[in-house]
This record gives C-alpha cells, structure tokens and sequence, in this order.
C-alpha cells in the first residue's frame, strides 16, 4: 500500500520527524486560502501515487495566494500517468543548503531491515546509484537486535562525516524505524533530507510503503488507503478474493496460483507478446470469481485476447468452466478466448464447455503459443 505524500508526513509528524508545514486542498480557491496562512512563496505539489509529477507540470511554485489559486486550478483535475489529480498539498518552501538520501526498507534476502544512505541526495538519487556506488552505504538492522546506538552515529557520519548533528538526525533515524516496526512498512524514504540556510534538518519529502497483509493487524492502516488513486480493477479483485496487478500488455489472464501465473506471463514473453495483468483466481475457486475476473479484464482496452490457464489442484476445472458460462451468460465477450485446462475434474469441465461449442486446450505451450499468435500474428 502506498501512501501519498501529505499522508507520510503527518506520520512524520507525528514520530517527531521534522517536516515543512503544509495543507492540503481539493479545490482552487482552499489552495489560496491555505497560502494566505503559510510563509509565501508556498510550493504546490500534485498527490498522486507515480513519479514524474514535477516533469508532468505538477509541482509549482506560488509567490502569492492569488497565484496559488491559479495555479491549482491549473494542477487540480491533471492527468499524470493515468491518475487524475484530486488533491494538492500547498506548502512552505525550506530554504535548502544541502540535500541528503536516507531510507529504509526491508532487504528480503538478508531478512533485515537496512538503511540506505547517501550524503549525495536529492532527486538524481538513482543516477548516483549508477555513476557513483561508492557514495551509497548500507547499514543492517537485525530484527533480534533492533535499533541501537552505535546504527545512529554510523548513519551520522557516513550523511555529515561527523556527530556535531547526531542530535537531529538520530530523532530521524529512530522515527523511520518506528514506523518500519508499527506499520509493517516496507519502504520509510526522505528524499531529499534537507539542511536548511539556519542549520536545521527537513524532511522535504515523504515516501512510505506498507505491507497489504498486515492490514488486519492494525485497522488504522486501511485509513491511510486513497482508493482515487489506485486502479479500480484492483478494488474489485480484493473485493472478490482475487490477486490482480495491472500490467501495460495484451493479453489478458486468468491462472490460478501466483506460480503458474508468473510461468504464463514469462512464456506470453517468450513467444512473442506481453501480459496485460497478473490475476490469480486462488486455490479454492467458485464461479463467481471466474466471472468477476472475466469482468476485470474486459474492463481493460488493452486487452486484445483472454487466457484462461488453469492445472487443477484444489481448483475445480468444472468451478472454472461454469464461472466461464455466467461470463458468457452475463457479459458481451467478443475477444478472442483461449481456454487451457488441466487436473481436477477436467472431463467434467470440458463437457460443460462443450455446451456451448467452446474449445479446451490441456497443453500449456500450445495454448499460449495460440494466444500469442491471435493477438500478433503468425511469425
């Protein structure tokens, strides 16, 4: 689950991590009332879950409230990437002498959580990485150890060669990790940390990332959801039970287990054209599901064919092809359908199938080489 910006840093505010003071607004007119408030000139930065907001002409500065009103007009209701614009954050600007990298994220090889860390910051961070390596630590927090003393001043010096701002920056460290540990994150990013002209630490931006799965451990944590901002197919998925991912490709599929649908969408590649989403149906499927998922992929333009790729185990291949009927009953399907089953009760769901005329394939192989070549042409 990722957080929009303002959400990250009232969570940064509240575990004492410095940040510029801010509001957010949904409407024109709220942005001018909110400069009106703050020390001008105020920045106004779109809330959006992607990158490239500043590139896509939402992030402006305001020299007053007046402007400010303008320009969130202009800002408010943009497209960035697919995602439209509902709210901005209308903040004071730092007065920013030196930009620094710090995040933390958990490492799932290591199963640690480690601190990256870079007195080379700012948004050029990635081409740092690249250039310079060398300027990039890591610091590794055992989870049996936790947080110590000794992380905190290794962090300082590799930032600021020195401990003369352990003070600040050690209230940082220990927010981040905080919210590593309270929420499940699996990503606290600042970027850039900031000291200003007056000698004083910032966070500039705020970036955090949380674990789906937990959740149900802290009910808060569904508070902190946008669903404007995330794709509707994936509300409906969760809804339904359903593992989806949108993805930018042509063929739509239905699999069940996250194993066999990783397999289908690396096999798609290698015959020539590429998956339009990650969607698991489960272990234990009803044909409700199958129909909601044959819904998801239909609502995306896209999709030029569908894929259904089942080996039964606990699933049903007859629950798969009577959830196929309702889908075919109930929902106008003129794209191509390639159906590939195999396992428990496959007789019994080809003979269902067979109803209505629709063809069943048990290769694996042969059937996504078919999709491949509807949506691509023979090669």
């Amino acid at each position: 689950m990722k957080l929009q910006e303002y959400v990250s840093k009232k969570m940064f505010a509240e575990y004492k991590i410095p940040i510029n003071p801010f509001y957010v607004a949904q409407k024109p007119s709220e942005a001018k009332d909110f400069a009106s408030r703050l020390r001008l000139p105020v920045i106004l930065k779109a809330q959006v879950l992607v990158g490239g907001r500043g590139k896509a002409g939402g992030i402006k500065l305001a020299q007053t409230p007046e402007e400010a009103e303008i320009t969130a007009s202009n800002i408010l209701g943009m497209d960035i990437k697919g995602l439209t614009v509902t709210k901005l954050m209308v903040s004071e600007i730092i007065d920013i002498d030196k930009e620094y990298y710090l995040a933390l994220l958990l490492d799932r090889t290591t199963k640690k959580a480690v601190f990256i860390v870079s007195a080379e910051g700012g948004v050029e961070i990635e081409e740092v990485a690249k250039t310079n390596p060398d300027a990039i630590k890591k610091f590794y927090i055992d989870p049996l150890i936790g947080l110590k003393e000794y992380h905190k001043r290794n962090i300082c010096l590799a930032l600021f060669s020195n401990l003369e701002k352990l003070e600040m920056v050690e209230s940082v460290i220990e927010g981040m990790y905080s919210i590593f540990e309270d929420y499940g994150a699996s990503l606290v990013e600042i970027n850039p940390l900031t000291i200003d002209k007056d000698d004083k630490l910032w966070a500039a931006d705020a970036k955090i990332i949380l674990d789906d799965a937990k959740v149900h451990l802290n009910p808060q944590m569904a508070e902190f959801r946008d669903l404007d901002q995330e794709d509707e197919g994936e509300i409906i998925a969760e809804k339904y039970g359903l593992s989806y991912v949108k993805l930018d490709g042509k063929i739509g599929c239905v699999v069940n287990g996250a194993g066999l649908a990783m397999a289908t969408a690396d096999m798609i590649a290698y015959f020539g054209s590429t998956p339009a989403n990650f969607l698991d149906v489960g272990g234990s499927s009803n044909p409700k599901k199958i129909q909601e998922a044959m819904k998801i992929l239909l609502s995306d333009s896209n999709v030029k064919a569908i894929l259904v790729n089942i080996f039964g185990g606990i699933t049903r291949c007859d629950d798969i092809a009577e959830g196929l009927l309702l889908a075919l009953k109930e929902l106008e399907i003129k794209l191509p359908l390639v159906i590939c089953l195999r396992g428990t009760r496959e007789r019994e769901a080809v003979d269902i199938l067979s109803t209505k005329w629709i063809p069943v394939m048990n290769d694996m192989e042969l059937a996504i080489k078919k999709v491949v070549e509807i949506v691509e042409g023979e090669r």
